[in-house]
């Protein structure tokens, strides 16, 4: 089945929102400098507790990211109370990102304490007992990077745990918990399986749509260019450009 453009070049798109799709993403992932120019250029309103909101949010994120969890555990408790005793499944997953810490320092006797204080507990719990045995796992190697758990101990994991976070203190304050552009993706998928199913092979692709879209997305594609950690011993940086219809904006975070 071919989508022909002149199907759907008649039909108008409002700015706002386009606007207000673009924003919720850059909200979302606290980019709070991108967020402040395209609300200039723009002319919409954001209100100061929002921007607040944000920077509180980049902070624990990267403290969580970066291998600082007490800190994030302390930032999140003070910007979402309760939330992590309201949501054991998150609590364990940023202990154990302390217990990995510590691992990773090959403070092996101070791991094994952190353990048995505060992740032990858990295991009245049968949905964290294999969990656990993993973590625990860890302490048996000389070389952790090198043993079959190796992947909790990356920058992959931690970055997941993150988001995770992230997304619950944006539920906890009763906000979306995912972009408007995750949930409009997340819908254009399910009509082209809907299709599919109905019509045989579609071709319709999110490519397509992003491609073919006069205001909504012309590309949507990340480029990120790192530069690797310096004898220096500075922290690694990422810049991503984003290009939504004739917007592009530059985020270095």
């Amino acid at each position: 089945m071919d989508f022909d453009p002149r199907y759907y070049d008649h039909v108008a798109v409002n700015d706002n929102d386009i606007h207000n799709l673009v924003l919720s993403y850059l909200v979302h992932n606290c980019y709070k400098e991108t967020v402040e120019s395209f609300i200039t250029c723009t002319g919409m309103k954001q209100t100061d507790d929002h921007l607040d909101d944000m920077e509180k949010r980049k902070r624990i994120f990267h403290f969580a990211s970066e291998g600082n969890v007490l800190r994030a555990l302390e930032l999140t408790e003070e910007l979402a109370p309760d939330l992590l005793e309201k949501n054991q499944d998150l609590h364990f997953d940023l202990l154990s990102l302390r217990f990995v810490e510590l691992v990773s320092s090959r403070k092996c006797t101070e791991a094994l304490e952190f353990a048995q204080t505060k992740l032990t507990p858990f295991g009245k719990v049968q949905k964290y007992v294999e969990k656990l045995e993993d973590f625990m796992a860890l302490l048996a190697y000389e070389d952790p990077e090198k043993s079959p758990m190796f992947h909790l101990l990356s920058l992959e994991y931690r970055l997941r745990v993150a988001d995770n976070l992230n997304r619950a203190i944006l539920a906890h304050a009763n906000k979306p918990s995912c972009t408007a552009m995750e949930r409009l993706i997340q819908q254009i998928t399910v009509v082209r399986q809907c299709l599919s199913q109905e019509h045989g092979k579609v071709t319709f692709s999110i490519n397509f749509f992003c491609c073919c879209s006069e205001y909504i997305v012309y590309s949507c594609l990340i480029f990120a260019s790192t530069s690797r950690r310096g004898k220096n011993g500075k922290e690694s940086h990422y810049v991503f450009v984003f290009n939504f219809g004739h917007w592009r904006f530059i985020v270095s975070v």
